[in-house]
């Protein structure tokens, strides 16, 4: 009931209810704009947008597609590689010194390789992490898109397999053998990416941009190249980096014999390729792959995924398994072979684990 003596007018009472909605509607409604913006994004119509490239639901990733697209990386990188040195532009400098004193050569090869690999794997990928021999440019951004499309080759020997995002690395070299890539030795260049899941090399890619020859494999799944059907275990032939053949020689040759045969090449992914059986008449063929100093994971995951897919083995001079997460460097040296007893070679090259750290 009113107060006594004020009546209420319905005119009133409507003005006033149509103000107070008034109020109410512009103090929420900005609110209930935003909770249908959100609800609009999170549940897509039919038919409209997805996941993002590379993704799937619960932060998961396809490694047949990022298979896929790795090898695209090296080999669109490798374009980069081969129009570079042809034009003769390298533009070569140093970056630094290696822990044995050598020069480290950049050119401008390896850095547009890494710019079109890093993007085009980060643009698929974008939760996965990425690590590269060279610095990604923030402000020299490009953008770099992938149609999602999956060669047939791979269609047919892979099957879809997704695991979590967040167990995944790759490790990309942009342009592997730079020295040589100086000097015009082009059979010893490659291109590389490798997946780690969890710390294991997975998936390996190695593309040699002068001949367009790609490797690649995937561990649990297939493959596009074999091992040599035939090694020799009691003298091996041995690949070795060039600077680092002495070292090598005088400790293989008591051990195996004086018959055994000491290559000095260039690039780990053309000494992993020496160990395969490779269609390629500039690619020499060894046994074992020794490294006997310090060496970045990027040089090696890539090769250390094809062997482990092929049943071989590529491990520390003392036989420890190389994990693939935390820092970029290999402190044990390495010892890679496949199809021969890994663990006799180990045990009969014990004097060259103590030179690793020198």
């Amino acid at each position: 009931m009113a107060p006594m003596g004020i009546r209420l007018s319905p005119l009133g009472m409507a003005v006033f209810c149509l103000l107070g909605l008034g109020v109410l509607y512009h103090l929420y409604s900005g609110f209930l704009a935003g909770r249908f913006a959100f609800f609009m994004l999170s549940e897509p119509a039919a038919g409209g947008p997805e996941t993002p490239h590379g993704s799937a639901p619960g932060g998961a990733v396809d490694l047949r597609e990022l298979l896929a697209v790795s090898v695209l990386a090296a080999v669109r990188g490798g374009e980069e590689v081969k129009r570079v040195r042809e034009g003769n532009v390298l533009n070569a400098k140093a970056k630094g010194k290696t822990r044995e004193g050598a020069e480290e050569q950049l050119t401008t090869g390896d850095l547009l390789s890494n710019r079109r690999m890093f993007y085009l794997l980060k643009g698929a990928f974008p939760s996965v992490q990425i690590n590269s021999e060279e610095r990604v440019d923030t402000a020299d951004q490009e953008t770099v898109s992938w149609d999602r499309s999956i060669p047939e080759d791979i269609k047919q020997k892979i099957q879809p397999k997704e695991v979590p995002a967040e167990s995944v690395t790759v490790w990309i070299d942009p342009l592997d053998a730079t020295q040589e890539y100086t000097e015009d030795l082009r059979q010893y260049v490659t291109t590389m990416v490798c997946v780690a899941v969890n710390g294991k090399p997975v998936i390996g890619v190695i593309h040699k941009p002068f001949s367009s020859y790609t490797a690649w494999a995937m561990v649990d799944g297939g493959s596009n190249v074999k091992a040599r059907s035939s090694y020799n275990e009691k003298t091996p032939r041995i690949i070795v980096s060039r600077s680092h053949a002495g070292k090598v020689e005088q400790v293989a040759r008591q051990t195996f014999g004086n018959k055994t045969v000491i290559i000095p090449a260039g690039g780990a992914g053309y000494k992993v390729l020496a160990l395969l059986d490779v269609p390629e008449k500039n690619q020499e063929e060894a046994d074992v792959y020794i490294h006997v100093t310090y060496i970045k994971k990027w040089d090696i995951c890539a090769g250390n995924a094809v062997l482990r897919a092929l049943g071989g083995h590529m491990t520390t001079l003392s036989g420890e398994e190389i994990s693939y997460t935390g820092s970029d460097g290999n402190e044990g040296g390495l010892i890679a072979s496949i199809n021969m007893n890994h663990k006799a070679l180990i045990e009969k090259l014990p004097d060259l684990e103590k030179t690793s750290h020198k």
